[in-house]
């Protein structure tokens, strides 16, 4: 499972028009889910995510998580991180897990992530063609794969 996290200041998705989640300050988190994804890797992100610290505390150093600020955050799944361009200019996606099954852990890591932090989570419209506005805030922007928190045996 792949994360891309933003710092922002607001973040709003909308769906035909429609607003479906919006957040002041906290994070924007675009979400791909692979096709060996588990509910571990849901599990594992929305934990690391939720107590990421990267906001500035009084004196200007990113000490402090989104829980610390009461910060918000809007999720919406984004099966092209999973893209592979190694071959020719178009990419393919054969790695993103089938939609039935990205959706169920697309859902699963905002339920996981929504009882982690103290703010709101809006998110997007699984598979919609979705309009995603942000004004990213330093920028501050991280990537995280599940693969890389998991122990190794």
């Amino acid at each position: 499972m792949i994360a891309v996290i933003q710092r922002v200041s607001s973040a709003r998705v909308t769906v035909d028009g429609n607003i479906t989640g919006s957040c002041g300050k906290g994070y924007a988190i675009l979400l791909g889910v692979s096709k060996e994804d588990t509910k571990e890797d849901a599990t594992l992100l929305a934990a690391k995510i939720s107590k990421l610290r990267i906001f500035e505390d009084e004196e200007g150093k990113m000490n402090l998580s989104i829980n610390d600020i009461k910060g918000d955050a809007v999720v919406v799944s984004q099966f092209t991180l999973l893209a592979s361009y190694k071959k020719g200019n178009r990419p393919d996606y054969f790695n993103a897990a089938p939609p039935e099954a990205a959706n169920e852990l697309y859902r699963f890591f905002i339920s996981e992530l929504d009882s982690l932090m103290l703010g709101n989570i809006g998110c997007g419209v699984f598979g919609a063609h979705m309009v995603y506005e942000i004004i990213n805030d330093g920028p501050c922007t991280i990537v995280m794969d599940s693969n890389l928190l998991k122990t190794k045996k």
